[in-house]
């Protein structure tokens, strides 16, 4: 939208995706903690006034450097709540329904994306002055939210050491470390084929298939990440590592089949494709997340979830601004044809551990069969 009404050239749409990274990742590595010591809510309500902020700043922006301003606000308030948000479910689950939170936390992101890329897409195509009308509807949102978030009771006592957690860090607790590296494979994958989708979906519709409709850029986004939204409720039951494994072989599955649907020009094939990546990005994400979180300490949860964000978030967005400096000299077949082997890569070497780890369980539980037995 703003590409062609401005004539921005396709550097500067990169330069506000990668501000919007920037400061999402610089904050999620400063005050990703900060919850942990002050309380969840006042994180939160500092998060969505940030936020609030960034959309006046979209709805009235007259040229590129407001952009920039915007997506950088909007990173810093995405960066700031994301770890409090989470920690918060996990604060608030009902203690006889542990899984809740993380099963939340997994779906509600691909849940948002979908009824935000069907409304924003909606809005831009069909409303009236959709610069202004989609961000003005966001930012009337966060401020009911805002409201509903004031009266919630906090459940985090607060906690010496709050600026000290402001120190840049990444920090897995120690109990989830090798969890987390078994699993943090299919997270990267699933969310860089999100940033894949959500940065290029729009462009490879409209110069492989000639479909210029905001409307229709929205509902593919949300054939994907509505799909992916799907898998989380459908595995919330399943065996966790079974899911994860059904989900990285899907996201291995997913970015080949959107490659040959951009070579072949196959509209079939490219809804497949979404429809297949979708379940490698639900799955992938949310049952990587329940196996972490349950080895989380309690005082840990705001640390750890900024962590598993953080690799998220270098996936979603370090590929997808490389892949914008290329697109231009090198075309987008050729360039998301590499993106997609990058996912593929990342998405199999997850299996190969998660095998691996299996392998390695069976043993276990055979050596401690046979020294029972013994005894």
């Amino acid at each position: 939208m703003y590409q062609e009404e401005w004539a921005l050239p396709p550097v500067v749409l990169t330069v506000v995706f990668a501000v919007y990274v920037a400061g999402l990742l610089a904050t999620l590595l400063t005050a990703g903690r900060l919850s942990d010591h002050i309380g969840r809510r006042p994180v939160i309500l500092g998060a969505l006034a940030v936020s609030i902020a960034a959309m006046l700043v979209f709805a009235f922006a007259e040229d590129g450097l407001a952009l920039v301003v915007a997506r950088i606000l909007q990173g810093l308030a995405i960066g700031l709540a994301t770890g409090a948000l989470g920690a918060g479910m996990i604060d608030h689950q009902p203690v006889r329904r542990s899984g809740l939170a993380a099963f939340l936390n997994g779906v509600v992101p691909p849940a948002a994306l979908t009824v935000g890329a069907l409304g924003s897409g909606f809005l831009v195509a069909y409303g009236p002055a959709p610069e202004e009308t989609v961000f003005l509807v966001l930012a009337g949102l966060m401020l009911a939210a805002g409201v509903a978030v004031a009266v919630v009771p906090e459940r985090q006592p607060r906690r010496a050491g709050a600026l000290r957690s402001l120190v840049p860090s990444v920090a897995v607790p120690r109990a989830a470390r090798s969890v987390f590296t078994a699993v943090v494979g299919g997270m990267i994958a699933s969310w860089a084929l999100g940033g894949m989708f959500l940065a290029f979906i729009g462009s490879v519709l409209g110069t492989t298939f000639g479909l210029h409709s905001a409307a229709l850029t929205g509902a593919a986004i949300a054939l994907f990440t509505g799909t992916g939204a799907i898998t989380g409720i459908v595995i919330r039951t399943r065996d966790a590592r079974r899911s994860l494994i059904v989900g990285v072989v899907a996201l291995v599955l997913g970015p080949v089949g959107l490659v040959a649907a951009i070579w072949t020009a196959s509209l079939p094939l490219f809804a497949a494709a979404a429809v297949v990546g979708g379940v490698g990005f639900g799955a992938g994400f949310q049952a990587g997340l329940r196996l972490v979180l349950a080895e989380a300490p309690v005082d840990q949860r705001a640390s750890l979830l900024s962590s598993v964000y953080v690799a998220s978030y270098l996936a979603f967005g370090i590929p997808s601004i490389v892949a914008g400096v290329f697109v231009e000299a090198d075309g987008l077949p050729v360039v998301l044809t590499v993106y997609g082997a990058f996912v593929a890569a990342s998405a199999l070497v997850a299996l190969v551990l998660q095998l691996a780890g299996g392998r390695a369980r069976r043993a276990e539980r055979i050596a401690a069969g046979d020294a029972a037995s013994a005894a």
